[in-house]
């Protein structure tokens, strides 16, 4: 198959396409690495921490996709976080570097076989949409020549001290119940409130910042907001799925404010590979929604800064 084909997968393909995908994040889990959580700051990683994106569209890449490219940013050592596909490069002046592999990532939609339409008509019946993958091939910038140079270059990363004042004041702008008490940090669904310890029970001061983005992940849940499925009792597969997409969510809301995500809950690797195993769509799906999660929690960012003083802005 070309790397340019676009067409829909067979049913097989599907499969396989989302096989693939699992099989690695599992693959990277049993050798002790989370895929979400990247060694950001250290010599393997040449690119400033950020969400992906597309340098073409300035768009963020989001679900599976933020996991596969950062995960060929840090195998590869690539210095940025731009991605185009090989025509966008030829399309903004430039070209792919002859002999550069690209990294494959995944596109969702549905389409309505011919079949399933005329069936739906002679029964009377809405028609039923079948979900399927699609495959794009994309580089990073550092693997074209010839861009021009406001996507070749390389934005640096957040200065030091920018991060707990932006974190407070998005924390208040999201008007979630937030409390800070007690020694541990837990989101109660049916009450709608978050509690996390105080900052000075955290070793390290900035895990108070991503303990608060990991349970307000979860609050992102709530039948008010994104609606999701919060009755999985602890232990339960239905559990182990809502707090693998709340790491993930986590470490997409982390990175897009400057922070380096950590792995907040190891103890949960041992479920969070049985879901895998047993369904090779749940990370899909997982990161879909984390990213919807993030999406959320990150469009209080704007009111966040709107909302600070010049004093709090002076300090940040």
């Amino acid at each position: 198959m070309s790397r340019y084909d676009r067409s829909p997968r067979t049913g097989s393909d599907r499969a396989n396409l989302y096989d693939e995908i699992t099989n690695k994040i599992i693959a990277e889990l049993e050798a002790g690495r989370v895929p979400w959580v990247q060694p950001w700051g250290t010599s393997a990683a040449k690119a400033p921490l950020g969400l992906p994106k597309n340098a073409a569209t300035s768009r963020n890449y989001s679900g599976i996709n933020v996991l596969i490219l950062w995960g060929a940013v840090i195998e590869h050592g690539f210095p940025g976080q731009g991605w185009l596909t090989f025509r966008q490069a030829l399309s903004l002046g430039g070209n792919v570097r002859k002999g550069e592999r690209g990294t494959t990532v995944v596109y969702a939609d549905r389409f309505t076989p011919e079949d399933e339409k005329r069936r739906a008509r002679e029964a009377g019946e809405e028609a039923h949409a079948i979900p399927f993958l699609k495959r794009f091939t994309v580089f990073n910038t550092a693997q074209c020549e010839g861009l021009p140079g406001d996507i070749a270059t390389v934005v640096p990363p957040p200065p030091p001290g920018l991060i707990e004042p932006r974190v407070e004041a998005l924390i208040k702008a999201t008007g979630v119940d937030f409390r800070i008490g007690g020694n541990r940090a837990f989101y109660v669904p049916s009450q709608d409130y978050v509690m996390v310890p105080p900052p000075m029970a955290y070793f390290e001061p900035i895990n108070w910042h991503r303990t608060a983005l990991h349970e307000l992940g979860h609050a992102s849940g709530h039948h008010s907001r994104l609606n999701r499925d919060l009755t999985g009792s602890f232990g339960s597969k239905k559990y182990a799925f809502e707090e693998i997409l709340v790491e993930i969510s986590a470490a997409y809301s982390c990175a897009a404010l400057g922070i380096v995500p950590t792995v907040r809950h190891t103890d949960y690797i041992g479920s969070w590979l049985d879901v895998m195993r047993e369904d090779s769509r749940a990370i899909v799906r997982a990161a879909s929604q984390a990213s919807k999660a993030a999406d959320w929690l990150l469009s209080f960012a704007l009111n966040a800064d709107h909302g600070m003083t010049d004093d709090e802005r002076e300090a940040a």
